[in-house]
């Protein structure tokens, strides 16, 4: 096996808890990244997806510069600060065309309702699977670009048995972390029969689907799914054995929140409505607050009280919620940006909720941290501290991406 000696690193965030604080910042610190290839790769060095998925790359060693061990080969951080990779633990990218015409009219005073989801179902159903795959390989490269090493996809956007079920093939073929989003709104074959198509989406879609994802998930909101509706698609998720997510409280004050902790959701995402119950719910329990501020600023919906979460002790993951309508967006600094400025979160508690809140919204314990064992998803900044990430938003700080052990 072939070791990576990363030194000279300003400031290294690694989430371990053994560092103290909540970031377990290390001064002047250093990395060992152990590879073991399972293909081979390019003579040249460069990497592609696939080549990508042959290295698994995890650390080996994590301290202060002047402790690290020998290794094979040395890389020279230049006192850049680095983190963990960037989790993404919300996103909708197994899409076709776009919908800017809608954010103009939203930004000239239109509010948004939800509805402009049915003209990318129309233009997502039309697409060839080499036409979505292609998208969703440019926003994964976009993602990556920023930092961003791991990335959930939701399907949403076929909402037919094989619309749905292509969807997550195609999710599939670049993420294991899928999610059946068939409850996202009622389709148009179905208008007014909403309770038709939960019944078709719990006979027919889950049977066919489930086997392509880890997790099913509901848009319950007005216009969207009510609390029974909800309840019947993920418990029916349940039963084939899907972990539960729940796209809740986001236009509206709503069950949501309180349906996804009564069914031990990994998640609730948006959460842009809360009250005093539906906080203390979330702190007594396991499931994630995701938080999408990007979408809030697209929108201009109010955003989370995400303070008052924090201080509950709700965990808080962010995520960028990339989609077409929303939040076309795939920049994780840009959401630390957001959370600071906009949700009052401090640097640090942004940047834990971007990559360990993250990995918490996924159940996993091997991504968004730096200690021994963990994946090594690195990501260098042009910067000495992780803080730059708020203080200069809209710059592009990222300078290098380590994934799975290997430079992007």
């Amino acid at each position: 096996m072939a070791t990576t000696l990363v030194d000279n690193i300003g400031s290294l965030v690694t989430n371990d808890p053994a560092w103290g604080g909540l970031l377990g910042l290390i001064p002047d610190a250093a990395i060992v990244v152990e590879e073991e290839r399972t293909g081979s790769g390019t003579a040249d060095g460069a990497q592609s997806r696939s080549q990508f998925r042959e290295v698994v790359g995890r650390v080996a060693w994590v301290g202060a510069a002047p402790d690290a061990p020998p290794a094979d080969r040395r890389i020279d951080a230049g006192g850049r600060a680095v983190l963990p990779g960037f989790v993404e633990s919300h996103s909708h990218l197994v899409f076709a065309g776009d919908r800017a015409e809608e954010f103009a009219a939203r930004m000239a005073g239109e509010r948004y309702a939800a509805g402009g989801i049915r003209s990318t179902l129309a233009a997502t159903r039309a697409a060839s699977d080499a036409e979505l795959s292609a998208n969703v390989s440019r926003l994964l490269d976009e993602y990556a670009r920023q930092g961003t090493t791991t990335v959930e996809i939701k399907s949403g956007y076929g909402q037919s048995v094989a619309d749905e079920r292509r969807s997550l093939e195609v999710a599939a073929g670049h993420t294991p972390f899928t999610t059946l989003l068939a409850a996202h709104v009622v389709p148009p074959e179905y208008a007014g029969r909403a309770d038709d198509y939960v019944a078709m989406v719990i006979d027919e879609m889950i049977p066919v689907c489930a086997p392509l994802a880890s997790w099913i998930d509901v848009f319950c909101e007005q216009g969207a799914f009510d609390a029974d509706q909800s309840r019947a698609v993920l418990t029916a998720g349940q039963r084939a054995g899907l972990g539960v997510r729940v796209h809740g409280n986001q236009l509206h004050p709503g069950p949501g929140i309180q349906l996804a902790v009564e069914l031990g959701a990994a998640s609730v995402d948006h959460v842009c409505h809360t009250d005093d119950a539906d906080i203390a719910a979330l702190a007594a329990s396991d499931t994630v607050a995701t938080l999408l501020p990007a979408a809030d600023f697209s929108t201009r919906n109010r955003y989370p009280d995400a303070r008052r979460l924090w201080d509950a002790g709700v965990t808080i993951a962010l995520g960028a919620d990339c989609n077409p309508g929303t939040s076309y967006t795939t920049s994780m600094p840009f959401v630390i940006a957001l959370a600071v400025r906009e949700l009052r979160l401090t640097p640090d508690e942004a940047v834990w909720a971007a990559t360990a809140g993250g990995a918490r919204a996924l159940g996993r314990d091997e991504i968004g941290v730096l200690r021994v064992g963990a994946s090594a998803d690195l990501v260098f900044l042009d910067a000495p501290s992780h803080l730059h990430l708020a203080y200069r938003p809209g710059v592009p700080l990222v300078h290098t991406v380590m994934q799975a052990g290997v430079l992007r």
